[in-house]
């Protein structure tokens, strides 16, 4: 076990809601033990290029509330040579930082686990990204806040829809796991969810849809993963297939990247936050701190990857309950 007097912290991948959140509980518990922060900006591009400042509670002051990432964020490609890694970790000592803090998903932590290995750094990952796909936690950071944007969008598209009578394909972000479209999907009251975990048969779904012809509209939600595709090519070939529908698409996008956090991500961003600090303190190093049945746990950094949505029986039960 090693002194730690100070830390660095960085956010990396896509940005989502509640990171600001995180970084302010990571720089106030880090003061409260009387360790010194430092912000590392643009991700490990920050880290490469020694973009890295001193971090203070007026630094993170009133940012609790706000989208995205005050230290900006990066997608890496220096830091996965060794190159790369060697001038990442020369800056560390350079600026006599002791250990490092990222927020990010499973490419995050599958660099930093390398890096801690090579330099025997202590590291900790916190799970932030709006997919809520990592293995070793309930929830990451940004998923809340992601589907509450894309029922709070999609509930506004009913309204025109209602008003004209017609049929919505709309695209929600989950090029691997259908969680936000799962969610989103059954917040809003759509009449069918359309994601990477369930095959997805044409045929089927107009079965389905045929039980909704009493209904002012209908909407699909479909995540971008989908084995049929994205909803530009789902609508055209459900068009052909019946051409008496008037159909419209929308892809929601980076629009659920954006936007205040809920309540749920700030308090559990801050959760998340105090433990990563907590954890090197203790001496823990290589970990991921996650939430599991309300619980702060420790996992592995190797093993926090890509974890793929169960659909149990229950969630099967709501999907077709309501898809008429």
């Amino acid at each position: 076990m090693i002194s730690i007097k100070s830390i660095a912290i960085l956010t990396s991948g896509g940005d989502a809601p509640g990171m600001n959140a995180c970084i302010r509980a990571v720089v106030r518990s880090s003061i409260q033990h009387h360790i010194q922060v430092f912000g590392v900006f643009n991700g490990f591009d920050g880290l490469i290029d020694d973009n890295i400042k001193k971090l203070n509670s007026k630094n993170v002051g009133n940012i609790i509330q706000r989208g995205g990432t005050i230290l900006k964020s990066s997608r890496s490609k220096r830091f996965i040579t060794i190159e790369g890694r060697a001038a990442a970790f020369n800056n560390l000592k350079k600026n006599e930082i002791d250990a490092l803090i990222v927020i990010g998903g499973d490419g995050t932590f599958k660099g930093a686990s390398q890096f801690s290995k090579e330099y025997n750094l202590p590291i900790i990952g916190i799970p932030g990204t709006i997919d809520n796909d990592l293995y070793g936690t309930d929830y990451t950071i940004g998923f809340d806040s992601a589907v509450q944007t894309a029922v709070e969008l999609i509930d506004k598209v009913r309204d025109t829809a209602n008003a004209l009578g017609r049929l919505f394909f709309i695209e929600v972000m989950g090029r691997d796991v259908g969680s936000i479209a799962l969610q989103a999907g059954l917040a809003a009251g759509a009449e069918d969810i359309l994601i990477p975990e369930i095959k997805t048969d044409l045929h089927e779904l107009s079965e389905k849809l045929k039980s909704c012809k009493h209904k002012e509209s209908i909407i699909v939600v479909v995540a971008e993963g989908d084995d049929a595709g994205g909803v530009i090519e789902i609508a055209a070939k459900f068009q052909k297939l019946h051409p008496e529908y008037d159909i419209k698409t929308l892809v929601l996008g980076h629009l659920l990247r954006g936007g205040n956090p809920t309540a749920n991500d700030r308090i559990l961003a801050s959760r998340l936050g105090v433990a990563a600090v907590e954890t090197l303190v203790n001496g823990y190093s290589n970990v991921m701190v996650g939430i599991k049945q309300n619980k702060i746990t420790l996992t592995n950094l190797e093993l926090c990857k890509k974890h793929y949505l169960t659909i149990n029986q229950e969630w099967k039960k709501l999907m077709d309950l309501f898809s008429s």
